[in-house]
């Protein structure tokens, strides 16, 4: 489980997150919403351990990674996994090096054991038999089903998605939802997703969280979300031009 407990992140005078308290729940996917620029990478960065609050408390397992030195912290940090927002592949590479980077750095396996990881993990994504293939050579939808294979091939307790149906067209983006599912129910693992796309967040959540002017306003169900009667979720989920959102923004513009 991870606890995020009155968690303040600031940089300079732009204060990001202003009390900050979340849980993830074992073996469940929990997204995180809110308008561009309200924390939710920062968020992530700091469940991760690539951030340090300025204050509060996040818990991984029972354990405050915020207090840890650098030798605990990168233990810790072998439970998790984290799909970028572009894929970030690495284009000088092979798909199957791609998906072998993690594990070749870890050094705990053989090259045989790597090869029948590698070959395992494209399986699950739907890609059999493209290792050779350079990252130039796949669609958009394919690029994001590689980086989600080296993302599971560390076997992570948890993963994190940073908007992945982001740049995808709506059929695709629905055939990324659906392996997120898939692999969920598969591989068991506890996921957390910031996204803008509500569709996939009605898809593949557990819950639902809105982060607002650096605190979450609301966690719930997808439904409990969709049919909210909080006024910032509902303009948010909503799209609506019109409600305490845009109010804030008349405010500061």
């Amino acid at each position: 489980m991870i606890r995020m407990e009155d968690v303040h992140k600031a940089f300079g005078s732009n204060h990001v997150l202003r009390g900050c308290t979340l849980d993830v729940e074992d073996g469940e996917t929990l997204t995180v919403i809110g308008g561009s620029g309200t924390g939710k990478s920062v968020t992530l960065k700091l469940m991760l351990g690539l951030l340090k609050p300025d204050s509060g408390r996040i818990l991984v397992d029972g354990n405050d990674i915020a207090q840890m030195d650098e030798e605990h912290l990168s233990q810790v940090q072998k439970n998790f996994s984290y799909v970028f927002q572009g894929g970030a592949l690495f284009d000088s590479m092979t798909v199957g090096e791609n998906v072998a980077f993690g594990l070749q750095q870890l050094g705990q396996h053989t090259p045989d054991e790597v090869n029948v990881i590698v070959k395992e993990k494209l399986s699950l994504v739907g890609l059999q038999g493209i290792e050779f293939l350079k990252p130039s050579e796949l669609s958009g939808g394919m690029r994001k089903r590689v980086a989600i294979a080296r993302s599971i091939a560390m076997s992570p307790k948890y993963l994190f998605y940073d908007e992945p149906t982001t740049g995808l067209n709506p059929i695709m983006s629905d055939v990324i939802n659906d392996l997120i599912i898939d692999l969920h129910k598969k591989l068991g693992q506890t996921g957390v997703v910031i996204t803008h796309d509500m569709n996939s967040a009605y898809k593949i959540s557990s819950r639902i969280a809105m982060l607002y002017q650096g605190r979450i306003v609301q966690v719930d169900t997808p439904e409990k979300i969709k049919n909210s009667t909080d006024p910032i979720v509902h303009q948010f989920v909503t799209g609506s031009a019109q409600g305490p959102i845009q109010m804030q923004l008349r405010a500061h513009g």
